[in-house]
This record gives structure tokens, C-alpha cells and sequence, in this order.
């Protein structure tokens, strides 16, 4: 299972919290309560956050990857020669997918400067997210070997999206990388951050470029790759 650590006002507030952050429903974790809060005096002096430990049902992730496995085997291997209709291939093959994820789906896909954006809208998109965004980047990465397989013409780059998952994600890298450089300032010590796919380091340090005295750098393998954060020397 896939543990993290997330804290609230009290122990619902912070389940709350955890099922935005994971893009999940409650049926899709399970949890341990660390720590249970309290208010303190007078709701103010002395109160403490409640804290509970959450876990990914490994069940949900094992049969998304399966799903994704057959969707990739699935893809056509014969050379296309004909004129293409790139959204129409993109939306078709994620339909197959999502078929076989019994999930239902409704696709807004529009291709401008080499650019295919796909906007994923329905009940079941947690399942599609996953955990920290990954069935959704497993996602793009297949449907972009669909759209690109046998082109000799420019690259074109896709971009899956639900729920404006990605520019959520984005704005909560942004404020963690500008809270762990404010503390790396305050503590004067090096920071390293959880791993990330290569996506997500650039958001960390094209964030932390704008901000004096501090420098970024990845260290590690993927998939275990990280950003760390230091005073810049």
C-alpha cells in the first residue's frame, strides 16, 4: 500500500483533505488515526491537528494497471498511411479503455498547434486520476503512442485532463515548494521532497528559479527520482 501522513482540524476534516489530495472516495482507503487532535484552550492556546495515516487499496491500483496492460496490447500495429483524424483515434481508444475499466465517460478532445487536449468528464474519475495522478499520466502516455505512432510529420503532444485535476495539482506543487524553500531559508538545511514523476519536478523547480537564494536539483532513479531543495551557495 501507498502510506501518507494528512492532518486537520480534527480527524474528519483531515480525511477530508486526504480523499481531495488522492482524487479517491472513502471506499478506496483505508486509515489510521496517529494523532486526534485537540483544541486547546479556548480553541487557540495549545490546540494540535489531528493526523491520520492512509493507505490505497493495492485491489483498485492492481486492476487499473491490469487494464491499462490489455488497452496497450490492444493498440493497433498496422502502418497508416491515409489521412488521419487524431482526436477521432484518441477518443476512440480511450473509450476502448475505459470499457474494459467499466468506466463511463464523455471526452472533449480539440487539437491546436500540435498540441491534443482531451478533457475526461464522468462518476468514476478517481479511478481514472489514481493515485497521485498516475493512471491519468499512464493514460496520456498510451494515448500519445496511439496519435503519434507512424507520423513522420511534427510530434504531437497530448494532454489528458478531468476535473481540472492538473491544474490543481500544479497550484499545490507551487505552495509546497514555496513552504519547503521558506524553510530551508528559516533552518538553513538542505530539503528533499517525495518522488515525482518528471512532470511534476519541473513544475518544483521552474517555481523555485523566481526565488532568490535558493537552488533545486533531482537526485535519484526513477521512479524514485526527487527534487532537492538547498540554499544556493
Amino acid at each position: 500500500m501507498n502510506s501518507m501522513q494528512f492532518s486537520g482540524k480534527n480527524v474528519e476534516d483531515a480525511l477530508q483533505i486526504a480523499l481531495k489530495e488522492l482524487q479517491v472516495t472513502k471506499d478506496k482507503i483505508t486509515y489510521k488515526v496517529i494523532e486526534e487532535g485537540s483544541k486547546g484552550i479556548l480553541g487557540l492556546i495549545g490546540s494540535k491537528p489531528a493526523i491520520i495515516q492512509v493507505d490505497v487499496i493495492q485491489e483498485e491500483v492492481a486492476e487499473v494497471q491490469k487494464n491499462l496492460q490489455d488497452a496497450s496490447e490492444d493498440m493497433p500495429t498496422e502502418t497508416v498511411t491515409v489521412s488521419r483524424n487524431h482526436k477521432e483515434e484518441a477518443v476512440q481508444f480511450l473509450k476502448g479503455v475505459f470499457d474494459k475499466m467499466d468506466i463511463e465517460a464523455e471526452m472533449n478532445a480539440s487539437l491546436e498547434d500540435n498540441i491534443l487536449k482531451v478533457d475526461i468528464s464522468g462518476p468514476k474519475m478517481g479511478l481514472v486520476i489514481g493515485y497521485r495522478g498516475e493512471t491519468l499520466d499512464s493514460l496520456q502516455y498510451l494515448t500519445s503512442l496511439v496519435v503519434n505512432k507512424n507520423r513522420e510529420d511534427e510530434y504531437i503532444r497530448v494532454i489528458l485532463d478531468t476535473e481540472g485535476y492538473r491544474r490543481k495539482r500544479e497550484e499545490t506543487l507551487e505552495r509546497l515548494a514555496e513552504k519547503t524553500a521558506y524553510k530551508v531559508k528559516k533552518y538553513r538545511r538542505s530539503m528533499k521532497l517525495e518522488p515525482m514523476n518528471p512532470y511534476e519536478r519541473r513544475i518544483i523547480h521552474s517555481k523555485l528559479q523566481k526565488i532568490d537564494g535558493i537552488t533545486t536539483r533531482s537526485v535519484g532513479e526513477e521512479p524514485f527520482r526527487r527534487v532537492v531543495i538547498e540554499l544556493d551557495k
